[in-house]
């Protein structure tokens, strides 16, 4: 090997682990800076109150169930379709461009700014539901659907086509194999599809500020649902942008922090556990 080949090589590594290494520290700046400035700022009363304007008490309780309702809503809805359309393209579609052209079709939405799934929600949704927690579910749903089918998708090509020959040649029919055969090979992915669909759900806004709107009402979960309500991420714009309070805004971007860092880990900690039991 030559010294200019060495150089390359040596100056390529170099800057593959300056490049890392800065990923890294901004990673970990960014965490760091939220965690320091949040948790502080993260009270019993904080977590267990709603706001009152006439003692100046801030509580964001009511954005928490906000939170919890919208992601129950939100999975209870797109569950069952993503799922549902990822088995019929992988299991039952006989047309092929029909199922490219579907596939494309959800790959561009994945793409889509959420800012404009948020005006169509306005426009489909608010306009016919009124401005609500509802609303702002089956804005999501839309959002988190291409997520789901994919996902599924993927992990239905992954249990062996084997495995469906035999069940055949034993003599199940077609939804018998998929639901006591496939499925359970590719329960992993569905897990993590959904897994990945909270993560979504709660780091959106921007959609919801459109759909859901504002309010820090305590509502039951029916209630909820039919009436306007903030949520963690959209508390935590009115606090920083309207109200000033930047404490509080940082104590929710803390209690966000955390809630994805636990998502994240659910997820490969599912993964792993279900590779294992099919290896096993």
């Amino acid at each position: 090997m030559n010294r200019k080949r060495k150089i390359y090589i040596g100056l390529t590594g170099g800057a593959m682990i300056l490049c890392t290494a800065l990923t890294a520290a901004l990673v970990l700046f960014l965490m760091g800076y939220v965690l320091i400035n949040g948790i502080p700022n993260i009270t019993w009363e904080l977590l267990s109150t709603k706001p009152s304007y006439l003692t100046e008490r801030i509580g964001i309780l009511p954005d928490i169930l906000n939170t919890v309702y919208i992601v129950l809503a939100t999975l209870v809805i797109v569950l069952p379709l993503g799922v549902g359309a990822a088995i019929y393209l992988t299991e039952y579609a006989k047309n092929k461009k029909l199922v490219a052209v579907i596939e494309y079709a959800a790959e561009t939405l994945s793409g889509i700014p959420s800012i404009i799934y948020g005006l169509v929600g306005m426009l489909l949704f608010s306009n016919n539901f009124g401005t609500s927690l509802l609303a702002g579910a089956l804005t999501l749903v839309i959002m988190n659907l291409p997520t789901v089918m994919r996902t599924t998708q993927e992990s239905l090509k992954t249990v062996p086509q084997s495995y469906r020959e035999g069940a055949f040649g034993l003599g199940a029919g077609k939804w018998r194999v998929i639901r006591t055969v496939v499925l359970p090979g590719c329960v992993d992915g569905v897990i993590t599809g959904c897994i990945l669909s909270v993560g979504r759900i709660l780091g959106e806004s921007a959609a919801l500020l459109f759909t859901a709107g504002f309010a820090h009402a305590l509502n039951g979960i029916f209630t909820g649902l039919a009436s306007p309500g903030a949520t963690l991420t959209v508390a935590l714009y009115v606090y920083a942008k309207e109200e000033g309070e930047f404490g509080v805004a940082f104590a929710i971007a803390a209690i966000l922090m955390i809630l994805t860092l636990l998502i994240n880990l659910s997820a490969t900690l599912v993964g792993k556990y279900f590779a294992k039991r099919r290896n096993a």
